[in-house]
């Protein structure tokens, strides 16, 4: 591993690094070795010159993510070794188990490899690099993943780099698999398409908020919106909901809900899977149903749409309170990192206030144990959500 060149930070602008926080923000930097390119490692240091640690360089508002934190260099096993570390973790917290073959073996920052997000599905194993620093050692990460888990008895047949960036393509690092490929989560088949599907190719995320939904639905009418491939939709029907309806403005999304509703033996002809805009759907469903999922894609990807989210937030989720059944159940997310969780709650509890119905909190939700958030790093908890009583 060759180190190209040194960050400086200014007085009093190094505290969060000395914390353990792996962002390095520009407007914190005194000085830096000139013609550093993207993807460069660098050493980043007070100004008395003391090392604080070692990380991947790229321009722009957080210039350094940091991967080593001490003065000694990190070597090209940096990256088996967490990678190793994770997996134990994976292992320990039991997410992993003959019901479940599907998971996020990688989560960025919360597992020490900022930028860098891997999930697995089965024995394939899809990268994706969030810097120009793990996309250059996607081949290394590719190496460190076959070897983590093949220590430990798991096989793997293929690895894919989904990539990110317009000027790289994506690409098998090691062998290749077929798409759809089916998947065990929580004993759910699901379909999964990472070469054309969003992010990875599937919500691993929603994991555990999909098994308390479908604890709660026996017996229940059920509605999905912004449904994506159905996952909430399976879980509600192996646990006996009455009926459950699917919705997404997306057909390719409405398409594949169908074929995960037939893999598991239901007939999406009878639970019905509609491409449709939420809001259009729902405008005369006025009790109709008893349980209603709220998981939009993110309203807001940067702090200046925050706005625009709230608001967005606000409206969905009032219409939803109004048209439920007395005494039905609401699961509300937000995905949007700039929207914390205060925020979000906040946000429900003006929407509550609109309705003018009478609402309990019954859970308040977050990711799973396999996207862990760095004690250091609040800003790795991206998913909220609340349970709802409306009475």
């Amino acid at each position: 591993m060759n180190i190209k060149g040194t960050i400086t930070l200014k007085q009093g602008r190094d505290h969060s690094v000395k914390r353990l926080h792996p962002w390095v923000f520009s407007g914190a930097i005194q000085q830096t070795t000139d013609g550093l390119k993207d993807g460069d490692w660098v050493e980043v240091q007070d100004v008395s010159k003391k090392t604080l640690g070692f990380g991947h360089y790229q321009k722009g508002t957080i210039t350094v993510r940091i991967v080593s934190f001490g003065a000694v260099p990190p070597g090209n096993s940096v990256y088996r070794s967490k990678i190793k570390v994770a997996f134990a973790q994976r292992l320990a917290t039991q997410v992993i188990s003959e019901y479940t073959n599907a998971f996020r073996l990688v989560h960025g920052e919360g597992d020490g490899l900022p930028g860098l997000i891997i999930d697995i599905y089965h024995d394939v194993a899809i990268v994706q690099a969030h810097s120009a620093g793990m996309h250059l050692v996607r081949n290394l990460v590719s190496d460190a993943i076959k070897m983590a888990l093949e220590e430990k008895g798991f096989s793997v047949s293929a690895v894919y780099y989904k990539s990110l960036a317009e000027k790289s393509e994506s690409e098998y690092l090691l062998g290749m698999a077929g798409v759809p490929h089916i998947v065990l989560e929580h004993g759910n088949k699901f379909y999964v398409d990472w070469e054309e599907g969003q992010k990875t190719g599937f919500f691993l995320d929603q994991r555990e908020n999909r098994k308390l939904l479908g604890e709660m639905s026996k017996d229940k009418t059920v509605l999905n919106t912004f449904c994506y491939t159905g996952g909430f939709s399976v879980y509600a029907l192996q646990n006996q909901a009455a009926l459950v309806h699917s919705v997404d403005a997306s057909e390719k999304a409405v398409v594949m809900t169908r074929k995960n509703l037939t893999l598991n033996g239901f007939d999406p002809q009878v639970h019905h899977c509609v491409a449709s805009d939420t809001f259009d759907f729902i405008k005369d469903k006025k009790d109709v149903y008893d349980v209603i999922i709220l998981d939009p894609p993110a309203f807001a990807k940067h702090k200046d749409a925050r706005h625009q989210a709230i608001k967005g937030y606000q409206r969905l989720n009032t219409e939803v309170m109004k048209m439920i059944r007395s005494g039905g159940i609401i699961f509300t997310f937000s995905c949007s990192q700039v929207v914390d969780r205060q925020l979000f709650y906040d946000t429900v509890v003006s929407a509550g206030i609109q309705s003018g119905r009478q609402i309990k909190v019954l859970h308040h939700l977050s990711q799973p144990a396999d996207h862990p958030v760095s004690l250091y790093h609040s800003e790795g908890e991206y998913l909220k959500g609340l349970v709802l009583y409306v009475e």
